[in-house]
């Protein structure tokens, strides 16, 4: 695993600690709509929806964009057309921050992702008392015992699930855990370097009951004509609308080539 990885999971170690201190709010905040279905809206028919990221900041690029008020930018991604939103909530290495998503959960429609280095279950009973619709599980980071028992609690507590993967080692892990989103990472997290022929190799490995997203390394609608061949359901994109002049046009860019029709689509 890459070094700033190993830095991440040990600072996150540090807050799962500092949150269990201080405990958590008693349930889902009241005054928070309730959860909506993130699995439906990323997997309509004949199309290949977006989840839109928000993220400022990445160690792997560094500022992707200055700050601004995140809800003025999950509102231009929903009237873009996108699917769902992705929040990343950590602010020391992602410039990100919790206290956004209750705030985005009232400006939008759209179900939210809940994406952070998750490792224990606290963060996932975390997300759903500060509005979040679905987390990110991440294989690699976690044993198949965690794994198992986080996907099991999202369930049981009404969210959904997106368990990251980037090889055949993580895909089986996720699949014997009971994973039925499965996020492919074109990014692998021993080197940082992104490579879209990382879904395009996994897909056909993935049982046919699962849906499929596939994450990183997709800037425009080039991308997405290449990966729709494949038969995946969902793209996440999140630095090149993000550093974009233009980020509705952008969106719409994206959304509008995951609508088009006349590629194959499907896994045989």
């Amino acid at each position: 695993m890459h070094n700033r990885m190993k830095e991440i999971l040990d600072y996150k170690l540090k807050e799962v600690e500092n949150l269990r201190e201080r405990g958590l709010f008693p349930g889902r905040k009241n005054d928070l709509p309730p959860i909506r279905d993130f699995k439906t809206a990323i997997s309509m028919p004949g199309r290949i929806g977006l989840i839109a990221e928000i993220k400022f900041a990445s160690p792997s690029v560094g500022v992707i964009r200055e700050k601004m008020d995140p809800c003025i930018i999950c509102r231009i991604y929903e009237e873009a057309g996108a699917a769902a939103v992705s929040l990343l909530t950590d602010n020391r290495f992602f410039g990100g921050n919790l206290d956004d998503l209750p705030r985005l959960k009232k400006a939008i429609s759209l179900p939210i992702l809940r994406k952070d280095f998750i490792i224990d279950e606290i963060q996932v009973r975390e997300s759903l008392s500060y509005g979040a619709d679905a987390v990110l599980l991440i294989a690699r980071i976690l044993s198949k015992e965690q794994l198992k028992e986080l996907i099991v609690l999202c369930k049981e507590l009404g969210l959904t699930p997106l368990t990251e993967v980037h090889d055949c080692h993580d895909l089986e892990k996720a699949v014997d855990c009971g994973a039925e989103i499965i996020g492919i990472n074109n990014r692998n997290l021993e080197t940082f370097e992104v490579n879209l022929h990382s879904t395009l190799d996994l897909v056909p490995l993935v049982p046919k009951k699962c849906i499929i997203i596939s994450e990183s390394g997709i800037f425009d609608k080039e991308d997405i004509q290449l990966l729709r061949r494949s038969g995946i359901q969902a793209v996440l994109v999140g630095t090149s609308i993000m550093e974009s002049k233009d980020m509705a046009g952008k969106t719409r860019e994206l959304v509008d080539a995951g609508a088009q029709t006349g590629e194959p689509y499907g896994r045989s």
